[in-house]
């Protein structure tokens, strides 16, 4: 089961940053790191997001970070956890700190895309179902086992203390990512442009130190209408907060087929259109030959609430996702 840790854990050793004076070296240093970058380049660990043109378009590495934007209502904090749990499916190691939602909340909705079933279903409303679904959450809770971890803290808190909580993270859970949802929950002030760049900068070095990659979940500022595309100009707060990370997304919810779909069904003019558009703004790191700043379209399956790369696709079978076995992405 998801391992659950939380303010109890004497955090003040994480508190610092690496020593200034390990950071001070001569370049000569970094020549055979740069030789030793160029042999292994090409067999580098990368990790992938599920949907089209994503194996080839983007990719996560180690000691990086992203900033997850959206309006408020798009699903942000939905898309990033089934992201987290394809990160799982290829043997990394997560660790989630939503301050907005509870542990069991959490678990709750990543149970329900592992598993591929809604949990409120007539099937599940008898004893044998209740059986039923207790045997499929065990079944998530021994796969995810070792591989999530939740810090259970809601709310406000110190931007310190999830600097020292990735860090603590990295450093004695040996996690790979670590999902902070959301940066308005770690400084106060939504106004506060100064102290989020600080807090965006501290995270990002301590992505690059510890070799962890940071994923923080920010807000995007909502256009004219709602069904407005997003921009990369739409991240609310200072333009530097957008600089310093390596890599840039925004999730955009089709709210105008939604609304169409509700009135039309399957003869509405957006049916073949996208649920959700996951746009790449920047990847600082891309080194493909395709466009470095893709459109991933997903279609969202209501009962799971899986994401899938195109509406004929079935859903992903986390137990079958490996590394070397990640579905191809289908490309529009």
């Amino acid at each position: 089961m998801a391992a659950v840790f939380d303010d109890e854990i004497d955090f003040s050793a994480y508190m610092r940053a690496t020593d200034v004076h390990a950071k001070v070296q001569p370049a000569s240093i970094w020549i055979d790191h740069l030789k030793d970058r160029l042999r292994k380049k090409a067999i580098e660990k990368r990790y992938y997001l599920p949907g089209p043109r994503a194996n080839d378009c983007f990719d996560f590495r180690a000691g990086e970070m992203t900033i997850w934007g959206g309006i408020n209502g798009h699903g942000k904090s939905l898309v990033t956890a089934f992201v987290a749990l394809y990160l799982m499916a290829q043997g990394q190691k997560v660790c989630i700190a939503n301050f907005e939602l509870k542990p069991y909340q959490t678990i709750e909705r990543m149970a329900r895309m592992f598993c591929g079933m809604n949990p409120l279903g007539e099937e599940f409303q008898n004893e044998d179902g209740m059986a039923s679904l207790d045997d499929l959450y065990d079944t998530f809770g021994k796969w995810s086992d070792g591989k999530l971890w939740i810090y259970n803290q809601n709310g406000i808190t110190q931007a310190e203390q999830v600097l020292a909580v990735t860090r603590y993270c990295a450093q004695e859970l040996k996690i790979d990512h670590i999902f902070i949802d959301n940066l308005a929950k770690c400084v106060k002030g939504e106004d506060d442009y100064n102290g989020q760049k600080l807090f965006v900068d501290q995270l990002f070095a301590a992505s690059q130190d510890e070799r962890i990659h940071v994923h923080l979940v920010h807000h995007m500022r909502k256009g004219n209408k709602e069904t407005d595309f997003i921009d990369k100009n739409d991240f609310k707060g200072s333009g530097s907060i957008t600089d310093q990370p390596d890599n840039l997304i925004g999730v955009w919810r089709n709210k105008a087929k939604e609304t169409d779909v509700k009135v039309n069904g399957a003869s509405s003019k957006f049916a073949a259109d996208p649920d959700v558009v996951l746009k790449v703004f920047k990847q600082r790191n891309y080194d493909g030959a395709v466009d470095d700043e893709p459109q991933i379209n997903l279609w969202f399956d209501r009962d799971s609430w899986q994401y899938k790369a195109h509406p004929s696709d079935s859903l992903i079978n986390f137990e079958d996702v490996s590394e070397g076995r990640v579905p191809r992405p289908y490309f529009t």
